[in-house]
């Protein structure tokens, strides 16, 4: 059976996209740190996510980088057949590949949308497909896992907050949220947990022009409650327990990690 030390990923197998910086990597070293096998995909950064593989097998796990473009249906497929054939079967899925290109509405082109829609939410889906497929194919290993598998994905606050001048983004993750809820509707009879993390301000490369640009930071903190940026470890704390058999009985949910930002601090008072 699997082990009694329900936070334990010993003996599994995790696919993370977009993991070469930033959360993707914080959680590709969080899973290994608690004991799983990772996949470190990368889209364009080889160095960095060499970096990343390196730092996992210090810890002394199994760990190799792969190439691919998570919006392509055939580089995604080459991506599971890679990490099955080099790290066998897959027990753990963490779609987190996302970018943003920010436009006013009236000045976004269709190529700012459709690079956002194809990598955060078309990319979403293809991995997610991909993963229940695999899952289905390697079949329960209850010596490692309750589940059959674990499919997460790296949503954000911005599936319930509106965000204007950024509609390309918002709209890829209020689609994720449905697509997760409705993958978790489907599959979870199949003993495949699917759930979500909703980042807020998190410090990482994608927004540390606006943290830096005088009163950036100030305007910032004034949206979140907890009163400091998140860390990307934050987020890959969370990612680990939904990875973990802790987490056993919860499908179809979103763990907000944003210091409470979906609370709308802007109203404390008002109204």
């Amino acid at each position: 059976m699997a082990s009694t030390d329900l936070n334990s990923l010993h003996g599994q197998t995790a696919i993370v996209t977009g993991s070469s910086s930033g959360i993707g990597e914080a959680i590709a070293k969080e899973l290994a740190g608690r004991g799983a096998d990772v996949v470190v995909n990368y889209h364009g950064a080889e160095r960095d996510a060499q970096a990343t593989v390196d730092n996992i097998v210090a810890m002394g796990r199994r760990s190799f980088k792969v190439q691919a473009d998570v919006g392509s249906e055939s580089n995604v497929i080459a991506m599971f057949d890679e990490a099955e054939s080099r790290l066998g079967p897959i027990d753990i899925v963490v779609s987190n590949a996302g970018l943003q290109r920010d436009a006013k509405l009236a000045d976004m082109t269709l190529d700012d949308w459709n690079m956002v829609i194809n990598t955060n939410l078309t990319g979403g889906f293809l991995v997610g497909r991909e993963a229940v497929r695999r899952f289905r194919k390697k079949g329960p290993r209850p010596e490692v896992s309750r589940a059959l598998g674990k499919l997460i994905f790296d949503s954000s606050v911005h599936q319930v907050i509106p965000w204007a001048f950024h509609v390309n983004y918002a709209a890829s993750k209020g689609g994720i949220k449905l697509l997760m809820e409705s993958i978790a509707q489907e599959v979870s009879c199949e003993g495949i947990r699917v759930n979500a993390v909703g980042p807020g301000a998190i410090a990482t490369d994608i927004n540390k022009v606006a943290r830096e640009t005088p009163g950036g930071l100030d305007a910032m903190l004034k949206l979140i409650p907890s009163g400091r940026v998140g860390d990307p470890v934050d987020v890959a704390r969370v990612v680990g327990f939904l990875a973990s058999d802790a987490s056993d009985y919860m499908t179809g949910q979103t763990l907000f990690v944003d210091g409470g930002m979906t609370l709308y601090p802007e109203f404390r008072g008002n109204g």
